[in-house]
């Protein structure tokens, strides 16, 4: 192991001044803390982090605690984050709450022991309007980021999220314009706020529009492949006059597809199926989907910025990020 002292001796220099070379002090040269540093670096110098951690009172470990990873949604935000970290000097830690609620406060309380400087945090929503665990966060004072959508058992943090309810009405008002009057809505679990926020759009699309919508054709959908698999087949089972679907996200939307197609019925011509996310697989389905591209680079930057600020000890506002909606072959206008 290479210790100051060794490389005080390879450069000449007094263990002190390599301290200070190594801590980027101002009162070293450019001069010496160059040399100092590329001879640390030829002899395969790795600094102490758990010194420098008890030294700042800081560890430069931020968590991150999402439902999974295998969750397409997560994938470019948390990679976005983890670019943004890695160029701060920052590590991540991630976790997985596989949407158990007993799982995520266990994330939160391992974060907390390994003195994380902060966390982002997709939560596990519930009814319930208090959770235990994120009153101790917040009495622990632990910078923290919610990406998504708040809850009142989490109100107390900032957050930073897509804004739902347009995007969905944004989805919604362009079905009505191509055509389509009887539009079936495949919604998730009303537990979740963005589900309840993605049903308020398409609803809010028809009273815009000043035409009625048909609570029939609201269908419990869940979030997952199989969840639509269900869905769809529970629409057939009811011989709805529906021409196009709006699923609450896309694996929910191909999910449904894929029963229709198996069933000999043709997208979009005989039904028009339109998803939320843009997940890479909606691309490339079968028939290319509809969706709303949800901005999930810019969210992870966004929710890195917001923890920056908590962590100088300013007040970041919450943020509501744009989404686009991506016409693709999966919707069409209705035959008349």
């Amino acid at each position: 192991m290479i210790r100051l002292k060794d490389i005080a001796l390879r450069s000449g220099v007094s263990v002190m001044t390599v301290s200070k070379v190594l801590r980027d002090a101002p009162d070293i040269s450019a001069a010496t803390k160059g040399r100092v540093k590329l001879i640390a670096q030829q002899m395969g110098y790795v600094p102490d982090s758990t010194a420098q951690s008890l030294r700042n009172r800081t560890t430069r470990f931020l968590g991150v605690v999402i439902p999974s990873v295998t969750d397409p949604t997560y994938t470019r935000v948390v990679l976005a984050i983890e670019e943004r970290a890695y160029e701060l000097g920052y590590e991540i830690i991630l976790a997985h709450t596989l949407n158990s609620e007993e799982r995520e406060a266990a994330c939160i309380q391992r974060l907390l022991s390994r003195r994380v400087d902060g966390i982002f945090i997709s939560p596990v929503y519930r009814r319930n309007p208090e959770a235990p665990v994120y009153q101790n966060l917040s009495a622990n004072g632990t910078p923290v980021v919610v990406l998504g959508p708040q809850a009142n058992f989490c109100s107390q943090f900032v957050n930073v999220q897509t804004d739902e309810q347009v995007a969905s009405r944004t989805m919604t008002e362009y079905l009505l314009q191509l055509g389509h009057r009887q539009i079936a809505f495949f919604g998730g679990p009303q537990v979740m706020p963005w589900c309840r926020e993605r049903l308020e759009g398409y609803k809010q699309a028809f009273r815009d529009a000043n035409v009625e919508y048909d609570d029939r054709l609201i269908f419990e959908a869940g979030y997952s492949i199989e969840d639509g698999t269900k869905a769809a087949l529970q629409f057939v089972n009811e011989e709805t006059k529906a021409t196009a679907i709006q699923a609450v996200n896309d694996l929910v939307a191909i999910g449904a597809a894929n029963i229709f197609l198996s069933q000999g019925r043709k997208i979009p011509e005989e039904l028009s199926i339109a998803g939320f996310g843009n997940i890479l697989t909606s691309e490339h389905y079968r028939v290319p989907l509809t969706t709303i591209r949800q901005p999930k680079h810019r969210l992870g930057i966004a929710a890195m910025e917001s923890m920056m600020k908590l962590l100088n000890h300013e007040k970041p506002e919450p943020k509501q990020l744009r989404a686009e909606l991506i016409a693709r072959q999966s919707t069409a206008a209705p035959k008349a």
